[in-house]
C-alpha cells in the first residue's frame, strides 16, 4: 500500500489518481480517504491529480493511540506533503478536515498551497460559548462518546440518519450513503474517535483562518444537522478574506456523498479549480 510515514513513525495511507496539477483531499470524522472517491475521479478525469489520506487512527493509517490534536494532524499533512513534493495544491477538506487545514496553514503556511476548499468544515470553532451562541452545547460533544464507548457499531448506523440528513422526508440520501459511512466509521480506532471529538469540539481556529492568504470556497448546507451553518460555514467566509460563500439548499452534512449534492459540489469544485 502507498504509505507516508511521518516524524514519529506512523504510517499514513493515501491515494494518488491521475495527472496534472495536484488536489489533496482531508476526510472528516469518522470517515477516511474512501469518502472522496467519487470526487477523486472527477478531478482526474478533468486533468488533475487526486489525492485522498487517511488520517492517523483512521481506515488504513496505523492505529495509534495517541497523536489526535489538530497540532498533529497538520504536520501529518505536512509530512505527506512534503513526502510527495505537492506544490501549488489545492486543499479540499470536510468537516473536522477543515480544522486539519486550517492549523496546517496556521502552522506551515501557503508556500505549497494555491487555493482551499472548506465543506461542511467545522471551522471557524464548534462549541456553544457567550461569544459563539449558535455552536454546539457541550452535552453533544459528551453524547458522542458516550455513544462511541457504549456500543460504537450501533451509535455509527444511528448517527448516519443525521449526517446525510436521511431523516428528513425529502431526503435524496440512499441506504449505500449510510452503510459506506458505517464501513468507515468502524476502521476508526476507539480511541480516536472519542478524542477527536475532543479535538474538532473544542478546537479554536480563529486565527488559522486569518492566516488565509489564498482563493477560498466555502461551501455548507443549510440542512447541516453536524456542523450548523451559522456557527462555523458563515463565519469562516467572513473571516478569510476574499472567501466565496455557497449554501445548499437542504444540504446535509455529508452532501458530497448524496446524489444531487453530489454532481452540484463535483461541479462547483472543477469550475473553482478552473479558476
Amino acid at each position: 500500500m502507498p504509505v507516508c510515514t511521518t516524524r514519529d513513525g506512523v504510517e499514513i495511507f493515501y491515494k494518488d489518481w491521475g495527472q496534472g496539477r495536484p488536489v489533496l483531499f482531508i476526510h472528516g470524522w469518522p470517515l477516511n480517504g474512501d469518502a472522496w472517491h467519487d470526487q477523486l475521479k472527477a478531478v482526474a478525469d478533468a486533468g488533475f491529480r487526486g489525492i485522498a489520506h487517511d488520517r492517523r487512527g483512521h481506515g488504513r493509517s496505523t492505529p495509534v493511540w495517541d497523536g489526535y490534536d489538530f497540532d498533529t494532524f497538520a504536520d501529518d499533512l505536512n509530512d505527506l506533503m512534503t513526502y510527495l513534493d505537492l506544490r501549488d495544491v489545492t486543499l479540499v477538506a470536510h468537516s473536522m478536515g477543515g480544522g486539519e487545514l486550517a492549523r496546517y496553514i496556521g502552522r506551515h503556511g501557503t508556500g505549497r498551497v494555491r487555493s482551499a476548499v472548506l465543506l461542511s468544515a467545522i471551522t471557524p470553532v464548534m462549541t456553544k460559548s457567550r461569544t459563539n451562541p449558535e455552536g454546539v452545547p457541550d452535552e453533544v460533544f459528551d453524547t458522542l462518546k458516550s455513544g462511541i464507548l457504549e456500543e460504537r457499531s450501533q451509535f455509527w448506523k444511528d448517527t448516519a440518519e443525521g449526517f446525510f440528513s436521511a431523516d428528513r422526508p425529502a431526503t435524496k440520501a440512499t441506504q449505500g450513503n449510510k452503510d459506506a459511512f458505517w464501513y468507515m466509521a468502524m476502521a476508526q480506532t476507539i480511541e480516536g474517535g472519542v478524542r477527536c471529538v475532543d479535538a474538532f469540539g473544542y478546537t479554536d481556529f480563529t486565527d488559522d483562518l486569518k492566516a488565509f492568504d489564498i482563493p477560498t470556497l466555502v461551501v455548507h448546507g443549510d440542512d447541516d444537522q453536524i456542523v450548523p451553518l451559522d456557527a462555523t460555514g458563515r463565519k469562516a467566509a467572513k473571516l478569510i478574506p476574499g472567501a466565496d460563500l455557497k449554501v445548499y439548499e437542504g444540504g446535509s452534512h455529508g452532501l458530497a456523498m448524496v446524489p444531487g449534492d453530489k454532481k452540484r459540489f463535483n461541479d462547483d469544485l472543477l469550475e473553482f479549480l478552473r479558476r
